[in-house]
């Protein structure tokens, strides 16, 4: 199959939009067609090293941008397929080519010759008449190369390229494992009784999940995954407190089981290769080399905002655990549980402001929702999505949009997107924005963008309805997919979302706060069946509602930041028992009793399947410090869709990806650095000293 003719992988991509030929794509395509793509870009490699005249940007850097497109564009096909449309057959085909690419890469890194041209061309940076971006790739691609290595003695060299491969090996493992869980592993209801609570929206949901999985299981007819678009609106509704504990219980503990699928021995020779490659690079722990290429640039700095969030998030977490106590002691509930705390939280929800998810969700049927995060990002920025059905895309529950924008007269395509809302067996759990390709200008490339969510499917012929915590998670996403979409850069390692970890962050969030606008809602949020309009008293219940429960919510993120944190900081963190150093770390914090984290380590993908959030968890705090401050532009001008504010956000952070530095970006959108002060307005939290 390593022919063209015989492998789609090495055949040109003729679609209009270059997408892979999915129907023709089976998972033993890959090995021969990574095995050429690899040679290939060694190839390419080596002719760039291997030049004899002396280094300049164009033959060094800009060559180095453009080599290994065939690789990049095979790998992105097999690492998006894995995610959202996984079989065990292309499992086995990540499992054994995830070290060999992971080797491949750290190889090109560690070239000395390849670095020793590199490295010219960096000293001279200043004088070689570059301009700002050309300058900040040679800066990019030359930090790639010194955290990976380059600059270390031969045997460190060479042991670093083995805890590479190792590394890869036991991340792809780590998310094999949770995938299973979350496949495999459910609480099945098998009578009226089991759905004491439970609305007609989740009944539906739980049915069209079992129908899924009754195939293979002889399970009940209605089921609840471990997706949390199921879990927690379960344990939030559920009137029946042993089913609550179950599926709670069910949920923490993926990957924390004895046997195949175990991920705690899996993370901590993680965390072991860590350690060690951060003392290979001189670095007294994980964290504060991973934090060398991160804004906040230290531990103390990340632990300072952390701190300054955790004690108020804590304080008010207190407060509402007191006022659920309640309610849960009119049921004879002595202390509040992990469990209970949705459910109670929910009622006294309905309570104080009349609010709940039956009430709510009507209004926000995916379809509308999807077309609101459209109109906002026309309204905005001059986008419009048009349908293409014509698109052949990996699984049925996918939408294509072609995407354009008229700009001074002219109306051009910008990319493609792609919409995959459905949890489903096979694609792993929590929502996520990717590339098939990125954008470039040198290489002529627009960039195909794809948006995965997992909300529970309705029953066939039923709209899919969603929380309002779904829908900002929808426009969160969408939002990453708009950095992806609106990159307009000249260099592919510059392109849209391949930016600092916790600048990534901010074009996303952002977002979300248009999922709050009355103007946005009034226009999309209409009734499933009567078409009308949300009702401006509901609307205002919602808004006042919006700080409800942020304790909870605040101390369940933060804490997994925190252990995060601690967890990387440890010189011994590889020997370290996880669920003991988890429950003595989040009681050494006062997690309050009752509350619980977003993620247990074992199942923590963030962490463990990819180095991406390592020691950096922290991003999504640190990233809504400058979302919160940046949505005040709008706020300021009187109109969250002011022209001239919306033409900066456009210009200096949604475009710009990585070619320029990130505190560089926001200045020139905000005029200013920002403010911690509408974070903790945003979430209800008092301000606390540093």
């Amino acid at each position: 199959m390593n022919d063209a003719a015989d492998n789609p992988l090495l055949a040109p991509w003729n679609d209009c939009f270059g997408l892979p030929p999915f129907a023709e794509v089976r998972a033993e395509h890959f090995a021969p067609a990574l095995a050429v793509a690899l040679a290939e870009h060694r190839a390419q490699i080596d002719a760039i090293a291997g030049q004899s005249q002396a280094a300049e940007f164009g033959t060094t850097a800009a060559a180095l941008d453009a080599s290994g497109r065939r690789l990049a564009r095979i790998e992105a096909l097999l690492r998006n397929l894995c995610a959202s449309q996984a079989t065990p057959e292309l499992q086995a085909v990540e499992r054994e080519w995830a070290p060999r690419l992971a080797g491949h890469h750290s190889a090109i890194l560690l070239d000395a010759r390849l670095f020793a041209r590199l490295d010219a061309v960096h000293r001279q940076r200043e004088s070689l008449g570059l301009s700002d971006e050309q300058r900040r790739l040679v800066e990019r691609l030359h930090l790639d190369f010194v955290l990976a290595g380059a600059r270390l003695a031969p045997v460190a060299r060479a042991r670093i390229a083995q805890i590479v491969e190792e590394h890869a090996e036991l991340t792809t493992r780590f998310a094999h494992n949770v995938l299973h869980d979350e496949s495999t592993r459910c609480l099945w209801l098998r009578g009226e009784a089991d759905l004491a609570g439970l609305p007609p929206f989740l009944r539906a949901a739980a049915a069209a999940a079992a129908e899924q999985r009754r195939a293979d299981e002889d399970g009940g007819d209605w089921a609840i995954t471990a997706a949390r678009s199921l879990v927690v609106p379960f344990l939030a509704c559920s009137a029946r407190r042993d089913l609550r504990q179950q599926a709670y219980r069910l949920w923490q503990s993926r990957g924390a089981h004895a046997g195949g699928h175990d991920n705690r021995p899996l993370a901590r020779r993680i965390l072991a290769l860590r350690q060690e490659q951060a003392r290979l690079h001189g670095y007294a722990n994980y964290a504060e080399f991973a934090l060398v290429d991160r804004m906040a640039g230290t531990p103390a700095a990340v632990r300072e905002l952390l701190l300054r969030v955790w004690q108020p998030a804590k304080a008010r977490a207190l407060q509402e655990r007191a006022e659920l106590q309640q309610l849960a002691r009119a049921d004879g509930i002595a202390a509040i549980e992990p469990w209970d705390w949705r459910y109670y939280a929910q009622r006294l929800r309905a309570q104080r402001y009349r609010l709940d998810d039956a009430e709510l969700k009507p209004y926000f049927a995916l379809e509308r929702m999807l077309a609101a995060a459209f109109d906002v990002a026309g309204r905005l920025f001059g986008l419009r999505f048009i349908e293409r059905p014509q698109i052949e895309t990996y699984h049925p529950d996918v939408r294509a949009f072609e995407v354009r924008r008229s700009e001074c007269g002219q109306d051009r395509i910008v990319g493609l997107f792609l919409s995959d809302n459905f949890a489903r067996p096979g694609k792993r759990s929590g929502a996520w924005m990717s590339a098939y390709r990125w954008q470039s200008r040198q290489a002529g490339s627009l960039p195909i963008i794809v948006n995965n969510n997992n909300f529970a499917r309705a029953p066939a012929g039923e709209p899919t309805l969603l929380s309002f915590d779904d829908v900002r998670t929808l426009f969160h996403e969408f939002g990453h997919g708009l950095h992806g979409l609106l990159s307009d850069v000249g260099y592919e390692r510059l392109s849209g979302t391949r930016v600092l970890r916790d600048f990534v962050e901010l074009p996303s969030q952002l977002y979300e706060h248009w999922a709050f606008e009355p103007t946005v809602l009034k226009a999309h949020a209409r009734h499933v069946h009567t078409g009308a309009p949300i009702a401006d008293d509901l609307l205002a219940r919602l808004r006042a509602a919006r700080h409800f429960n942020q304790g909870f919510e605040t101390v369940g993120y933060t804490a997994c930041a925190l252990l995060d944190l601690a967890l990387h900081e440890r010189a011994d963190a590889g020997g370290v028992d996880l669920d003991a150093f988890e429950d003595e770390e989040l009681a050494r914090l006062g997690l309050p009793a009752g509350a619980s984290t977003y993620h247990r380590l074992a199942h923590f993908q963030h962490l463990f399947a990819s180095s991406a959030y390592a020691a950096g968890y922290y991003v999504y705090l640190w990233a809504e410090v400058l979302d919160a401050d940046g949505f005040g532009a709008f706020e300021e001008a009187g109109d969250p869709f002011h022209a001239d504010t919306a033409q900066r956000l456009h210009r200096h952070i949604y475009a710009t990806g990585g070619s320029v530095e990130p505190m560089a970006a926001y200045r020139a959108f905000r005029g200013r650095d920002p403010k911690i002060e509408p974070l903790l307005a945003k979430r209800g939290l008092p301000l606390v000293a540093a």
